[in-house]
């Protein structure tokens, strides 16, 4: 008698294969020393207002390679009309950000649960293939054990509704100070801890977000990064800090562009994410209040030229 494998067990297999033959890609371009990532145009972190068509063609008037893409826009407009935008600049899909609230009560998360398939669809449509989120570093309500299995649940859940559609996830540690002991108890906030909390999510296609400035306020090393693969790192962030303000009395929403101080070394992160053969989008993230108020051309324009510049350190 012919035993047939449960359609679950067969994505994970194929995920993981897939996942495999890309890392291996990845390994023999990471000993050649070549940089695979990419510069990605993320509106929102630029304090730019922009729907899926005008992220679009602002990423290809400034000269960005990979721009956001929206589900939402995705939905409502259609795949295809946005496809062949990309396709006409010349552009890549950077991360998605992940449409589901998991860090609050149980409602908002069975809402977005309930419309993620509809989402992650449209995405696969499209092409994606990444998907990010951040995770909250402290709660006033859940010790730390109840924050992690309460937060490894529920996103073991969104994990397979995306592998479904042929999508990673990536989970961003906040590692600032001041942000983790904000509430009573802290919570995951660091990369060993997010090591931790991707494995009791037992899912194959979960990895990180990494920013060098959380990797920077966690006083991690070049050495910390090169304990991943390339396939463990989703997407990542890179950005400065500002001069004359220790480590731990750094505010989050007070950072620089990437080489503006050099108090965070982009050098030695970016080289870290050529030698494990990381293939994936980096954006700016400054939250930089002069940003803000800048033109958004100006924002633009400022914004690739510190990635160039940085990744111009690397090769």
């Amino acid at each position: 008698m012919r035993v047939r494998s449960h359609p679950h067990a067969l994505a994970r297999r194929d995920f993981l294969r897939t996942a495999a033959t890309a890392a291996g890609g990845a390994t023999l371009a990471a000993a050649a020393g070549k940089r695979l990532f990419f510069t990605a145009f993320v509106p929102g972190s630029l304090g730019v207002k922009a729907d899926q068509a005008r992220a679009i063609a602002l990423a290809a008037q400034h000269g960005f390679e990979s721009v956001q893409p929206f589900p939402g826009d995705l939905l409502r407009d259609g795949v295809d009309v946005h496809l062949e935008a990309l396709r006409q600049h010349g552009l890549r899909w950077a991360a998605a950000g992940l449409p589901v609230e998991f860090r609050g009560d149980d409602e908002a998360f069975q809402e977005g649960m309930a419309d993620l398939p509809r989402a992650a669809a449209a995405l696969q449509r499209a092409g994606v293939d990444r998907v990010g989120t951040w995770l909250r570093p402290s709660s006033d309500e859940l010790t730390y054990l109840q924050n992690f299995k309460r937060t490894a649940a529920r996103l073991r859940q969104v994990a397979e509704v995306l592998q479904d559609h042929g999508l990673r996830l990536g989970l961003e540690y906040v590692g600032t100070k001041r942000n983790w002991t904000a509430g009573r108890h802290s919570a995951v906030h660091t990369m060993a801890g997010t090591k931790d909390l991707i494995a009791e999510t037992g899912a194959a296609n979960v990895g990180f977000v990494l920013d060098s400035w959380h990797w920077w306020t966690s006083r991690e090393t070049a050495d910390d990064i090169r304990t991943l693969s390339g396939a463990d790192v989703i997407s990542a962030d890179l950005n400065d800090a500002p001069r004359g303000v220790a480590l731990e009395d750094q505010y989050d929403n007070q950072r620089e562009l990437p080489l503006a101080t050099g108090v965070i070394s982009a050098r030695d992160f970016l080289q870290a994410l050529v030698d494990i053969g990381f293939d994936g989008p980096i954006r700016a993230e400054p939250f930089n209040r002069v940003l803000n108020e800048m033109a958004d051309d100006d924002a633009c324009r400022v914004s690739v030229e510190a990635l160039n510049k940085a990744f111009g350190l690397v090769g």
